[in-house]
């Protein structure tokens, strides 16, 4: 069963970013339908580190939503655990929620949720959440949309994502066309993504990086992959005009003068940063108040305790 939302029309407030064409996100995410499994490593490999951290979370999640489900790829490895119930898949392209089988579908947009406050135990998203203008603002909807003590599980790309194919575009333009025009899209730092958790209400944030290289045999190998997973530029700012030949032949060649391997292959890398948050509640551990311990720290270091006396007699 597919539900298609729209979201409602703007009360005439401009969003603080508009970086991204979500339209142009969408009609690409329904091309690469019938790619996205044969290219979903990176997804593949979210999917089950979710599973695995979910396997040993002892509590139940019997509403659970899976934000830009692409082929559902997480939603099926975490169907299987006792502790989940129902899986909600949404994501913006009709075309890949219908290689889905079973469940709810909803087709979405992760900027307009349509899921009413509190009705969540757990949300997931795998690598679409970078896509979004506001993040923060993402942020803020889901945390609405879960109930006290409801887990949060996001996995974006991370900064130092795709950092030889930035390199070899920008050295290329800058030599062929006498300038570089925006072509690979910002990704999060992860020294924010923690503050970001908690502005948006979150409790006990942890983020960590895992770091994948992947080896192609060219360089216009990445590039085709890239586009079959519908990840093309969707920069409003990108150069609107067709790329000239010679300039990706020369941003091949700096790719592969810059990043071969020994063995002549290139190398990619993926930055995939997973961001663990929960909804506050009463149970959860809690800081202690300013000058609430009861025990020194002297005594829980066993050392000895000594008085600083301050200079001058002041």
């Amino acid at each position: 069963m597919t539900w298609r939302h729209r979201p409602a029309m703007n009360d005439g407030t401009s969003p603080p970013m508009d970086i991204f064409d979500r339209a142009l996100v969408a009609r690409r995410r329904d091309r690469a339908a019938h790619s996205a499994i044969e290219q979903a490593f990176l997804l593949d490999r979210v999917a089950e580190d979710f599973a695995e951290r979910l396997s040993i979370v002892r509590r139940s999640f019997p509403a659970v939503l899976d934000l830009g489900a692409a082929h559902g790829a997480i939603g099926r490895a975490i169907a299987d655990l006792d502790s989940v119930g129902m899986v909600v898949s949404a994501d913006l392209s009709s075309r890949l929620l219908a290689g889905i089988k079973g469940g709810l579908r909803v087709v979405a947009d992760e900027e307009a949720l349509p899921f009413r406050d509190g009705s969540l135990d757990l949300v997931v998203s795998g690598l679409s959440l970078q896509f979004v203008n506001d993040l923060p603002g993402a942020l803020v909807q889901i945390r609405r949309a879960m109930k006290p003590d409801g887990l949060l599980l996001i996995a974006l790309l991370g900064g130092i994502s795709l950092h030889e194919l930035r390199t070899a575009w920008l050295m290329a333009e800058a030599e062929i066309d006498g300038g570089a025009s925006p072509r690979v899209a910002p990704f999060a730092d992860v020294r924010e993504l923690g503050g970001l958790l908690q502005r948006a209400g979150f409790a006990l944030p942890v983020v960590d990086s895992d770091i994948v290289r992947v080896a192609y045999a060219t360089p216009l190998d990445l590039m085709g992959d890239i586009k079959a997973m519908g990840g093309s530029n969707p920069l409003r700012a990108r150069q609107r005009r067709p790329t000239k030949r010679r300039t990706l032949l020369r941003a091949s060649e700096i790719y592969a003068e810059r990043f071969s391997r020994p063995d002549g292959r290139v190398e990619a890398t993926f930055e995939i940063v997973t961001m663990t948050a929960w909804v506050p509640h009463e149970s959860q551990q809690q800081p202690l108040r300013p000058g609430s311990a009861k025990v020194r720290l002297a005594d829980a270091l066993g050392v000895e305790e000594h008085v600083l006396k301050r200079d001058g007699g002041s």
